[in-house]
């Protein structure tokens, strides 16, 4: 019983910790931007300020948190299932599916038509790539025989197929939808309707609470795949369960954001550098971190306005900021373990 008193203690003053953080990135991000937003402005009834808040910057916030969340608790099951802190959440074909998907929809010109409610035909289509490329390497990765290494590979692969079919694509569009289908690669957050974001904050919900549920079976997994059968886990179970859990999470992560990046990489190597390995602390701690890391790129991403006349996309943020950040941690493991 201590134990477990000393266990749940240990998560709560985690969880409390990384609610804090984002609780004052939140704020900031709400408050600040192209147009800096005073209090009693966006207290005042029927004011542009609180037009602005209430209608694009409080959306765009929480859809940044929930993007960043996705991206981060699935890169951090990821990386337990494969015994590899340096697995990304689009190894599995995710990205190029959406990518390819969303590609098409800018190609054929139906970005601004709205296919189903809160829905454009954009984020449907790239929805349907993601699920699509995910159902195929799966079944890859099933009918090879070759476990969860199998699955990645086939999801690499898939991904280089994409690209280069996104390539093609890109070669035959018109200028004018060029730059469109660039921004979206890029990755971009930007003004979702009120169902969107319900929609996606649901099936995200979904995502997270059956990989929180196998959370423990993660942590047996990583002693092996003899041990943790020998400790009662159904490992090929197990590995499908969260396969299609992160494949989910972030299928739709990429349908309303783009691709972006790092964010599943960087947030959870960082995490369990400060707080360890137990995926029971990991899993939520790394998705509220990725909350707070992809609203504050998203901060700085249209801060930039005011420096360069022009929003720079999210992704390029996040790869700014994680590319350099993730070099030093890996130098910095490399000294402590030399040491």
């Amino acid at each position: 019983m201590a134990s477990v008193n000393f266990s749940m203690a240990r998560l709560s003053a985690v969880l409390g910790a990384c609610a804090l953080a984002l609780a004052v990135v939140l704020l900031l991000a709400a408050g600040f931007g192209e147009q800096t937003l005073s209090l009693p402005e966006v207290l005042d009834e029927g004011s542009t300020a609180r037009s602005i808040m209430l209608s694009i910057r409080l959306p765009r916030v929480a859809l940044a948190a929930l993007v960043g969340a996705s991206l981060a608790a699935a890169g951090c099951a990821l990386q337990a299932l494969t015994r590899n802190p340096l697995a990304d959440p689009f190894v599995l074909g995710v990205s190029g599916g959406s990518a390819l998907g969303a590609t098409l929809a800018l190609a054929l010109g139906l970005s601004a038509l709205t296919l189903l409610p809160g829905l454009s035909a954009t984020s449907l289509f790239a929805l349907a790539g993601a699920f699509g490329a995910t159902a195929l390497v799966m079944a890859v990765g099933r009918l090879s025989r070759g476990g969860p290494h199998a699955t990645l590979l086939a999801g690499v692969i898939f991904n280089s197929f994409a690209l280069a079919a996104v390539l093609f694509v890109k070669a035959l569009v018109a200028p004018d939808q060029l730059g469109e289908v660039l921004y979206w690669l890029a990755g971009r957050l930007g003004h979702e309707q009120p169902a969107t974001l319900v929609a996606a904050t649901a099936l995200e919900a979904v995502a997270f609470a059956a990989l929180w549920v196998l959370s423990g079976r993660l942590n047996l997994l990583m002693l092996g795949d003899d041990d943790a059968a020998s400790l009662g886990v159904d490992v090929a179970r197990t590995r499908v369960q969260v396969l299609l859990s992160t494949s989910l999470a972030v299928s739709v992560a990429v349908a309303v954001s783009g691709l972006v990046g790092f964010v599943g990489l960087l947030v959870p190597h960082v995490v369990r550098l400060m707080f360890g390995a137990d995926n029971r602390v990991l899993l939520p701690a790394s998705a509220l971190c990725g909350a707070a890391f992809l609203a504050l790129a998203d901060l700085l991403a249209r801060l930039s306005f005011r420096a360069f006349n022009q929003e720079l996309p999210v992704g390029v943020v996040t790869a700014l900021l994680g590319g350099p950040l993730f070099l030093a941690l890996l130098v910095r493991s490399a000294r402590l373990n030399q040491g």
